[in-house]
């Protein structure tokens, strides 16, 4: 099926304007009309084909949200601004004012602090759940839930949401299942499996250059439309809009997608295997000894292994920066957030990005104040990687 999605989006031609192997771009925030019935006729029904401002869509938009539709296997896809502008409109437009939503407790910190401290405003109520205990998600809906919301692999425990079973209780239940799959891109394929909304960070993997900061919603045509829909729209009247340029950059880069994922994993398998053998508490769904391995295994694209992130625990948080830093000055990556570049990106989640999450809930979801994020980089020569990274958890007394 993934192999499908990967042909798919190599087979798609969008030809420029004068027969340019990469589609024009429409530098313009506005369109012409031929007629003025024809722009009366578009604020009520979307053509195909057609544009009418840029806020609503636009032609580089327009294509580089059908590639992610056949990305992830779904209807329709609308890019944004950034990941977070998309998570965003996604539950403006699902949610109103005394909704609740039951979340995945392990998330990226930024959408865990706009699930605490934003929608509370708005009087949406956030649950947070251990999301593999499918007692206590059950157990927490009610009449005015809307939805279930996780992360494919979780951010920053490497948690796997167990998505078909997941599927069964919000179809039960007639709730949206909203899966972030930033993690996993080809890995995962959660509309497969019974997700309703897949959600990207187009920033991460599938940019892949660290050079563009952007978001994507797929779904069905119907939720789609309704997102930029001109009178009820939230990504259409809160405006995440994505510059035709930066959508441009993203699909080009798009088509290399599946080779970049497959040496993400196979280099982050490699070296997990390797820390696991010298004794370092690492976790990556690929290893055995990862408590969602089976799970992983039963739902991943084999092709693409089990995606490119790993962490490592340096026991105290003095020894984490100390070992990053030594990383960096070894040129094994970067000391920098995000994730999916060509070079290595390492950071501490608990100080970073996960550092909304008060102490207690850290303590009580497993975040320790060791913890090390590693995004695996494209090394064409792992094994010297591995050589570099030895040296530093050895100078650490990790190895």
């Amino acid at each position: 099926m993934s192999h499908n999605a990967a042909n798919e989006i190599q087979d798609l031609q969008f030809f420029g304007e004068y027969g340019g192997v990469n589609p024009s771009i429409t530098d313009s925030s506005t369109f012409t009309f031929m007629s003025a019935r024809s722009m009366e006729e578009l604020f009520e029904i979307e053509r195909e084909g057609c544009y009418l401002y840029s806020r609503h869509t636009n032609p580089m938009n327009a294509y580089l949200g059908h590639a992610l539709a056949k990305l992830e296997g779904t209807e329709a896809a609308h890019v944004s601004a950034s990941g977070m502008g998309s998570i965003s409109t996604v539950i403006m437009q699902i949610c109103q004012s005394g909704d609740e939503i039951i979340s995945a407790r392990t998330i990226y910190g930024g959408t865990y602090a706009f699930f605490k401290n934003f929608l509370p405003k708005f009087n949406i109520k956030v649950k947070f759940v251990d999301i593999t205990d499918f007692e206590a998600v059950k157990s927490n809906l009610k009449e005015n839930t809307k939805m279930i919301y996780c992360e494919g692999i979780s951010n920053p425990l490497l948690e796997i949401s167990d998505l078909e079973a997941l599927g069964k209780i919000s179809k039960e239940n007639d709730l949206k299942l909203v899966v972030d799959n930033t993690f996993s891109p080809l890995v995962l394929r959660p509309a497969k499996h019974g997700a309703d909304v897949v959600i990207h960070s187009l920033t991460k993997f599938i940019n892949g250059t660290s050079d563009t900061v952007g978001g994507v919603v797929c779904g069905t045509k119907e939720f789609v439309g309704s997102m930029i829909d001109v009178n009820s729209g939230a990504a259409m009247l809160l405006g995440p809009v994505m510059d035709g340029l930066r959508s441009a950059s993203i699909l080009k880069n798009i088509h290399t997608l599946h080779l970049r994922m497959k040496q993400h994993a196979l280099n982050a398998m490699f070296l997990a295997e390797r820390l696991e053998q010298a004794g370092v508490r690492v976790v990556y769904p690929g290893l055995k000894s990862h408590k969602d391995h089976e799970l992983i295994t039963k739902l991943h694209e084999p092709e693409y292994g089990y995606s490119g992130l790993l962490t490592i625990d340096a026991g105290n948080h003095e020894r984490a920066n100390t070992l990053m830093e030594l990383m960096q000055e070894e040129n094994i990556g970067y000391l920098a957030v995000s994730l999916g570049f060509y070079k290595s990106l390492f950071s501490s989640p608990g100080s970073s990005t996960s550092s909304e999450i008060s102490d207690e809930e850290k303590a009580t979801m497993g975040l320790s104040e060791g913890l090390i994020r590693m995004s695996v980089g494209l090394d064409e020569d792992i094994s010297r990687t591995w050589k570099r990274l030895k040296k530093c958890l050895s100078a650490v007394g990790m190895a």
